[in-house]
């Protein structure tokens, strides 16, 4: 497979690549990037046939929307698709500081949880201004769960089950404002849980479907089953798959340190790059439609792109089950 192998989802007819670019790198995510940089990076991801890009309002501070717009608005509009985000609202304000939520220089637009009808319209339609795009094609609820909002959670899941959240991503669908609606999340529990209450097509889960982790992976059965397509981000698990120390946003924690280092000396033992194994993997489910990577720059983006299409030997995924490396129900 390439990153430029198109994968169509049965039942929108949402037609993406094999492998996206996630912009959150775009709009200065840990350390600025300049708009050069940027450039580099979609320009190469769309010499290579990547022809899915990600992003949202909270990149940068509503930056990344802004420039990803600018970029992908010189191409005719059949030839790619996009995903944005909704639940924040970007209010205006002057106090947003150099480094904030871990972004790098972030524009004067303060992010707002609210996940209301009204507040999915204002979002969705902002979102359509800064990229200069009238039908993103696929809109995502950005960050709904415990792992963000903690004892707030079930506040904000009433805004979209009884406040209306789930009915504007509805009527928007409805409409043709977007052909894919569903949730953009980092824990797997919440996207069961909205499964049951709405009627969602696509899924971004970042992180929780992996080399590293398959604790999703009845969940993964369940959507292959139902026919909603997973969107696969982090795969590096937060950079722990390409050698950075950290999982989650955070130090890696001893115990999943020396997982991910079993993983790699048994890659080693086959001639295979870690990063490799950690892009093809979770493409073998059937669940999985495309999987999504951030990337800063042009090289990283040629580095992914390379990774993604090494060859695997016959029988390495089977081996790496036999070493206990992988869950024995996950399909390889």
């Amino acid at each position: 497979m390439t990153p430029a192998t198109p994968r169509t989802h049965a039942r929108t007819g949402v037609t993406v690549t094999a492998l996206g670019l996630g912009c959150a790198q775009m709009g200065g995510l840990y350390r600025a990037t300049s708009l050069a940089e940027a450039a580099g990076a979609v320009r190469a991801a769309w010499e290579h046939g990547i022809r899915y890009f990600d992003t949202a309002p909270f990149y940068g501070f509503t930056r990344a929307e802004r420039r990803l717009g600018t970029l992908l608005t010189e191409e005719p509009r059949e030839a790619y698709v996009v995903s944005t985000k909704v639940g924040r609202v970007m209010v205006p304000d002057p106090t947003v500081g150099p480094m904030e939520e871990g972004y790098a220089d972030p524009l004067p637009f303060r992010p707002t949880f609210d996940y209301s009808h009204d507040g999915v319209l204002r979002s969705f339609e902002a979102s359509r201004q800064r990229l200069g795009i009238l039908s993103p094609d696929i809109l995502y609820v950005h960050d709904i769960g415990r792992f963000t909002h903690g004892e707030r959670h079930t506040h904000y899941w009433e805004q979209l089950t009884t406040g209306g959240g789930f009915r504007a991503l509805t009527r928007l669908r409805e409409e043709g404002a977007v052909r894919a609606i569903g949730l953009g999340v980092n824990e797997w529990e919440i996207v069961a849980q909205g499964l049951a209450v709405a009627d969602l097509d696509l899924c971004m889960l970042a992180g929780r479907y992996t080399l590293l982790e398959q604790d999703s992976l009845g969940l993964m059965d369940e959507c292959a089953r139902r026919g909603v397509g997973i969107v696969v981000a982090g795969a590096f698990n937060s950079g722990l798959l390409a050698g950075k120390p950290t999982f989650n946003y955070a130090d890696a924690p001893p115990a999943v340190a020396a997982r991910a280092e079993a993983l790699r000396a048994a890659c080693a033992e086959e001639g295979v790059r870690l990063e490799a194994a950690a892009l093809q993997f979770p493409l073998l489910h059937p669940a999985a439609l495309t999987v999504v990577t951030g990337a800063r720059t042009a090289a990283q983006v040629e580095a992914n792109a390379a990774w993604f299409a090494a060859p695997i030997p016959e029988g390495f995924w089977a081996r790496l089950k036999a070493r206990g490396l992988l869950a024995e129900a996950a399909p390889v």
